[in-house]
């Protein structure tokens, strides 16, 4: 009977984006003279954490999470925070992710494309929080999307991330 029901809550997901959290750019000092910065981004009831850099203004992280996309609508949040051993965790700003331009390239259903195949272009705006121009491109058989997120509600810093449709066999899809 358990099986069932877990079969039945993989068919309600529509898809999975998988978020590599790349790195930081010139994220603000909450310690004498660094930070300790780990990513962790939100959508609903789903919460992921990358794992904390050491003494780094400009981390490397390189690291994969994996949202379980149940309702396109909702939004991805990132919060960037300072790791602290005896404290609280400093926050070091927050941003949208806007997965919709993203997930309606897959709407099309496109397969099968050249490599380098530029599929969107998505300005940045305020809405969306990004520092440049971003695209959506054909990389090796699948659909990714570059971004560099300005942080909001501090005094710098910026986050590169990449997304990547993983389509769910059981789901309804987009």
């Amino acid at each position: 009977m358990e099986k069932t029901e877990e079969v039945v809550e993989l068919k309600e997901l529509v898809g999975l984006v998988r978020i590599r959290v790349k790195r930081g750019i010139n994220l603000a000092r909450r310690d004498a003279f660094s930070s300790d910065p780990f990513v962790v981004i939100t959508m609903g009831a789903q919460k992921l954490k990358s794992f904390t850099v050491k003494n780094n203004c400009n981390p490397e992280w390189n690291e994969e999470l994996t949202l379980a996309i149940e309702n396109p609508k909702e939004p991805v949040n990132m919060m960037v925070y300072d790791k602290d051993t005896f404290t609280a965790d400093d926050k070091m700003g927050d941003a949208e992710i806007d997965i919709k331009p993203f997930l309606e390239v897959h709407k099309k259903g496109l397969l099968e494309l050249p490599d380098g195949k530029e599929l969107n272009r998505i300005a940045p705006t305020k809405e969306n929080c990004l520092s440049e121009e971003s695209r959506i491109v054909s990389d090796k058989g699948k659909i990714v999307q570059n971004m560099i997120l300005v942080l909001r509600n501090v005094e710098c810093g910026k986050v590169e991330i990449q997304l990547e449709w993983i389509k769910n066999p059981g789901g309804s899809g987009l």
